[in-house]
């Protein structure tokens, strides 16, 4: 994907953010309240990137075809006959006719709504009615094979679907490696393979009034946490933190003593080669651009942030236990006190992420600074934004 939009941030004030996090300003205000950067940052932030899109269990079936919307630009995500995850631009080769209108079970083909052109799961154009003329439907010298759907470059990992919208990022399992091998360390080999989604205690959505960056920089640090989770403090307290720099693409943060089976009382079955030492152990994780990432003993959860404007963004969580056991009846209530834990936890953090977007719109700030201990990350995070806008510098 080639693009001309380009930004008004001086190449000063990302140098700015680029310096030793004890003489470094966060990015300036615009980034998070100018609307005309939304769609500059999708096809030169995100768009450059591996982005989360949506869950491949959204798709439950093969034959099945789901659009999205992401940042305005209209997808179509679709499961295959065999079982294969395959993303498109969502218009029609014809006349750019919006092509799925909503998700749907696919019997035979997807058929556009305006001429009836269709398309098979995997994006190539199979039918074209009367186009040499009423009841002839193929036309000298067209070729079907050269007007398929545009493909999206795409990747499904820990049931996330992601996508490269510039087609050019690094190979995918070269970006996810660093941190298969961080949490193969709790998990065992292949031990994110073993997770199960159940059907009920495994998902919520939430709508926060904020910037997508802002709710990465919060999820990114753990210093907020006295004020703002009073609870999740008593049982994973601030002093039991501690932060982490994985790579250029990830940051977060870890709990020595984190103890949520304890205190709700959920005793549900946990990773058999977690090492017993650190059954209290668990990370949270930022994976740039916009997944959030969290490792217990006996879950892990995802969560999709999906831009719906400069000040807009959907929260989409996904929790996975461990084992086929872990899905059935027998752990309903376990898994429901996860989840409402969970709900809390991030509720509470809606306040935060909002009142420094409201902030954002205050000339007196004008980027703000950082803790030099406890900020790490999120300044981690802070650099690798001004990374990405100087590139068009």
């Amino acid at each position: 994907m080639t693009t001309t939009k380009k930004h008004h941030i001086p190449l000063t004030t990302l140098d700015a953010v680029r310096k030793p996090i004890a003489e470094a300003n966060g990015m300036p205000n615009a980034v998070y309240d100018d609307p005309a950067l939304f769609e500059y940052e999708r096809d030169n932030v995100l768009g450059r990137n591996w982005a989360g899109l949506l869950f491949s269990s959204e798709l439950p079936k093969n034959g099945f075809a789901k659009p999205v919307d992401f940042m305005g630009l209209p997808l179509a995500v679709m499961r295959n006959r065999e079982g294969e995850i395959k993303v498109f631009h969502n218009v029609c080769s014809h006349r750019g006719m919006i092509l799925l209108r909503e998700e749907t079970e696919v019997e035979g083909m997807v058929r556009c709504p305006y001429h009836s052109w269709t398309y098979d799961l995997n994006g190539n154009l199979k039918g074209t009615p009367h186009i040499g003329g009423v009841g002839k439907h193929s036309a000298e010298g067209f070729v079907c094979e050269k007007h398929g759907l545009r493909s999206v470059r795409s990747a499904v990992w820990n049931d996330i679907v992601f996508i490269n919208l510039s087609a050019d990022a690094v190979e995918f399992d070269t970006f996810i490696q660093p941190l298969i091998e961080r949490w193969e360390a709790f998990t065992g080999a292949n031990g994110l393979d073993k997770v199960e989604i159940a059907a009920t205690g495994s998902s919520m959505e939430l709508i926060v009034e904020s910037n997508w960056k802002l709710a990465v920089e919060n999820y990114c640090e753990a210093y907020h946490l006295p004020w703002v989770h009073p609870s999740l403090n008593t049982y994973s307290p601030l002093d039991q933190h501690y932060n982490l720099i994985v790579n250029d693409e990830m940051s977060g943060q870890g709990s020595y003593n984190y103890n949520l089976s304890d205190i709700a009382g959920t005793q549900l079955p946990q990773f058999p080669d977690w090492p017993q030492e650190q059954i209290r152990q668990a990370e949270y994780i930022s994976l740039y651009p916009n997944i959030l990432l969290g490792v217990q003993a006996d879950h892990v959860f995802s969560i999709i942030l999906m831009p719906q404007s400069n000040s807009r963004t959907l929260e989409k969580l996904q929790l996975a236990y461990v084992g086929k056991e872990a899905t059935g009846d027998e752990y309903a209530a376990c898994r429901s006190a996860v989840l409402e834990s969970w709900k809390v936890v991030f509720g509470e953090d809606v306040f935060a992420v909002e009142g420094m977007q409201n902030g954002r719109k205050s000339p007196a700030f004008q980027g703000g600074v950082f803790s030099p201990v406890l900020d790490g990350p999120t300044h981690h995070f802070h650099q690798w934004v001004a990374s990405q806008y100087a590139k068009d510098c």
